[in-house]
């Protein structure tokens, strides 16, 4: 009753004040000290016990992976066993004999390039794997057409038909329906009775280019050393340089694949595979269960599910293919909440499997359950939004509370040095890069309670925006340049709009009213909400609505 009594005098005073210093601030001050400051409290050392976790896994794999691979040289060469594939075999002019020997040495390969209403880049994924280096009754392109569009479905057909002129052995399949998404694709395309002649497959996106001995300096990996069951390349991006969203996403991809996979590969010999750029040992597929579409992240499952039978698995950064960013805010922001949603659901769905599965050491399953799955995909994506746009602007207006300098400042500058050292040629960037992925935790933290509460969307496939060789003509564009939200309702982001007004209250606040201490960050990151929030980022495509 006291509580509310307080509660009644703060909003009384509210209500008849003429400016807000003229509230009863002793009123105030005891509903602050009584029901604000323990939960703020509270909340302040849950973020700084998961600020601690964070900062000790990103610690360990920025060392692990800069050690393993700048002082040690443990190249992937130096740790498993690679030859040439015969030489004279791969293409050329030779006799029969020699081509009949040479042949039988070249394992079976089958490409499958997954697409949906890839207007834009199908041409460049079909014209690269039909460019592969590789015997040529060896290996099988498999495009898998799960397009809604009759006239691109019959653009993709043709397409698939001038390469099968040109004798290239080129399938075209097709589904009733697209139940599954990507994996019920896969699944259905390693069911054909040629695909399971095939000893391993290569897996591209419609929008990556792999050069022509992408075959020729994986696959030998594979032939050579058994117990390896996937190779993982990197993405290299040809529109990175598009817009400042294209620039921010790039150095974030960079450090994903220079410590995340480096890391694992080097240390566990174990990561998540990225979906596309990446050759498989068929039967690792089929021993593993093969592919299921139980969440947004089919290929992580997969990987994941394979590890516990066993297999290893191979990051090779040398080993380069092209590919496209998605350059429209809108896009980025379905791709990041299927990836974030997915693999926090699948947490859900494989914590226990884990935990149960026999023949794998203690050591792996608490690696997978505490650094690869709650760490990295649940505390990372909550603590971000939580405490750096949350509990820290609240803070300025509850003083009982108080935040170490060590959670503060100590904690998020090593996080970011750890950052900018591995992105050298982007460190003009990294305070932008910041306030960036701030406003991105917000998406990337609902995505991540979706996945592990399983609530509405938390299946929601939507498929990323390409632009393929129109890019030079449609995207360029300064570093920010407006999209003119008034063309459509939907570059208007009312989430992010809101937080930024949450944030210039609690900014403003912190200078009148406040000790002063945070109101330049807190202006800057209202800054970046309301830049995102109007659609101010990126590049101005036409409107869906339009």
């Amino acid at each position: 009753m006291e509580l509310e009594g307080l509660w009644a005098r703060v909003l009384h005073g509210a209500a008849s004040a003429a400016a807000p210093w003229e509230w009863d601030r002793a009123a105030w001050a005891a509903v602050r000290a009584r029901a604000v400051a323990p939960a703020l409290e509270a909340a302040v050392w849950a973020c700084l016990a998961m600020s601690v976790m964070l900062v000790l896994e990103v610690c360990y794999m920025s060392v692990s992976s800069f050690v393993a691979v700048n002082l040690l040289r443990r190249t992937p060469e130096r740790r498993y066993r690679w030859e040439p594939m015969p030489s004279g075999t791969a293409g050329g002019q030779q006799d029969d004999e020699e081509a009949a020997v040479g042949g039988e040495a070249y394992p079976m390969v089958l490409v499958q390039i997954p697409m949906y209403n890839e207007r834009e880049v199908y041409k460049l994924s079909i014209r690269a794997a039909c460019a592969l280096t590789w015997p040529p009754d060896r290996i099988i392109i498999q495009v898998l057409d799960d397009s809604t569009n009759p006239y691109i479905k019959e653009l993709v057909e043709l397409e698939c038909k001038g390469w099968a002129s040109k004798k290239i052995n080129i399938k075209y399949e097709i589904r009733q329906s697209r139940k599954g998404y990507k994996a019920g694709a896969l699944k259905k395309g390693m069911e054909h009775s040629y695909a399971q002649e095939c000893d391993f497959v290569a897996i591209f996106d419609a929008d990556f280019q792999p050069e022509p001995d992408f075959l020729l300096r994986t696959i030998p990996f594979l032939v050579h050393n058994p117990k390896i069951a996937l190779v993982q390349t990197r993405w290299e991006f040809v529109n990175y340089n598009i817009c400042l969203l294209t620039r921010i996403q790039k150095m974030s991809l960079d450090y994903h694949f220079k410590v995340e996979q480096e890391s694992g590969s080097s240390m566990h010999a174990f990561f998540g595979f990225n979906g596309t750029a990446g050759v498989w040992r068929v039967s690792a597929i089929r021993e593993a269960g093969g592919w299921k579409d139980r969440t947004t992240v089919e290929d992580m499952d997969l990987a994941v599910r394979a590890s516990l039978k066993g297999c290893q698995f191979l990051y090779v950064g040398d080993i380069r293919v092209k590919s496209e960013l998605p350059s429209t805010f809108k896009a980025y922001r379905h791709q990041q909440h299927r990836w974030t949603c997915g693999a926090a659901n699948l947490f859900r769905k494989m914590a226990g499997d884990i935990v149960r599965s026999k023949g794998v050491t203690v050591w792996k399953k608490l690696h997978l359950l505490y650094s690869f799955f709650f760490v990295r995909r649940v505390i990372a994506p909550i603590l971000t939004f939580l405490f750096y746009c949350v509990v820290i602007p609240l803070s300025v207006m509850v003083p009982e509370v108080s935040i170490p300098v060590w959670g503060m400042f100590y904690i998020p500058t090593a996080i970011t040095v750890m950052n900018a050292i591995r992105n050298p040629w982007s460190i003009h960037l990294v305070p932008i890069w910041i306030l960036f992925e701030n406003v991105m935790s917000m998406h990337r933290m609902r995505a991540a309670l979706t996945g592990l509460l399983e609530t509405m969307y938390v299946d929601e496939w939507v498929v990323t925006e390409k632009v393929g060789d129109h890019v030079k003509d449609k995207l360029q564009v300064p570093l920010l340049t407006p999209v003119k939200p008034t063309e459509c309702v939907e570059r208007i982001y009312v989430p992010e709009l809101l937080v930024a007004f949450y944030l210039l209250l609690c900014a403003s606040y912190d200078v009148v009213l406040g000790a002063g201490h945070y109101y330049l960050y807190i202006f800057l990151q209202a800054f970046a909400f309301l830049v995102l929030g109007f659609g101010f980022v990126g590049t101005a495509t036409p409107c869906s609505c339009a």
